[in-house]
């Protein structure tokens, strides 16, 4: 059974019985815990994108901002948030699933686990919708590791980007805002700017003015029209650090087109290399 990649809040409303079901709230930011403390979905885990999603490096020209756990560690994490193979996960943030829960969903699709989806519209949906909410701890037994040893799931890396982007011979998307693309501000990294031969698709544009995913159709149409003749599968998506990139990598999947190749450095570790940068059309080697 293929599951979609979204729930809506009356649907995950209506699984709230089940055994199987394991929620996760992946909103991210310094006042993520406290937050998840004062509300979250009743029997939700929160997961924190910096400790738990990624192997924060000391110099991000290796592997950029939020490079990947080792596939070992995250299995612990897994076991430790009572996930199994039979589990129902379903992962919510307070940016719309923008964030850390569509990167937790990209993660476990890309260890074999296909009964996760995300919850369309995020906390703001949850809240919208009156799903039961708590405040404080949630119990959670921990189980065995999750039964995984590599990652699944395309993945692109620095060197391939490089060639890619020299001979621009597949897509490469740049999902993070117009203003940072074009080089008009950069509020995270040292450099701003964007790849060279990159195409620019913000991941605004998968949502509506609600902040709910757009009808699948009509992303489909959005994205097969910037591949052309490219099968999605050549294609490379690429954020800030590897993160809001897998809202676009989920917005492919519910559209029913193949899974884009996620590069998870991105922007962050391009950028901390010395390599070429463009802005607003230029080229600066």
């Amino acid at each position: 059974m293929r599951y979609s990649p979204i729930i809506d809040a009356t649907e995950l409303l209506s699984l709230l019985d089940s055994d199987q079901l394991v929620i996760i709230d992946a909103s991210n930011g310094p006042e993520a815990k406290t937050n998840y403390l004062q509300s979250h979905v009743k029997g939700a885990r929160l997961v924190d994108l910096d400790t738990q999603l990624s192997n924060v490096p000391v110099d991000p020209a290796n592997g950029g901002r939020h490079p990947l756990p080792a596939v070992k560690t995250f299995t612990q994490t897994l076991g430790n948030l009572g996930i199994t193979a039979g589990s129902h996960v379903v992962i919510y943030d307070d940016k719309n699933g923008s964030n850390a829960a569509a990167r937790f969903w990209w993660m476990l699709r890309a260890i074999g686990h296909s009964k996760v989806q995300v919850l369309d519209g995020g906390l703001a949906a949850a809240k919208r919708h009156e799903l039961p909410l708590r405040s404080g701890e949630e119990r959670v037994k921990a189980v065995e590791p999750y039964p995984a040893e590599k990652w699944l799931l395309p993945i692109s890396t620095l060197e391939e980007v490089q060639r890619v982007s020299r001979h621009a011979s597949n897509k490469i998307i740049d999902v993070r805002s117009n203003a940072r693309y074009r080089g008009i501000e950069e509020p995270i990294d040292a450099v701003a700017g964007h790849i060279p031969n990159a195409v620019n698709i913000p991941l605004s544009n998968n949502l509506d003015e609600q902040g709910y995913f757009k009808d699948a159709a009509e992303l489909k149409q959005m994205y097969i029209a910037s591949l052309g003749d490219e099968l999605a599968s050549d294609s490379i998506i690429h954020c800030g650090s590897g993160v809001t990139a897998c809202h676009t990598l989920l917005a492919f999947d519910y559209a029913g087109l193949d899974i884009p190749k996620l590069y998870v450095g991105s922007w962050s570790e391009w950028s901390s290399n010395n390599l070429p940068v463009a802005r607003d059309g230029s080229f600066k080697p």
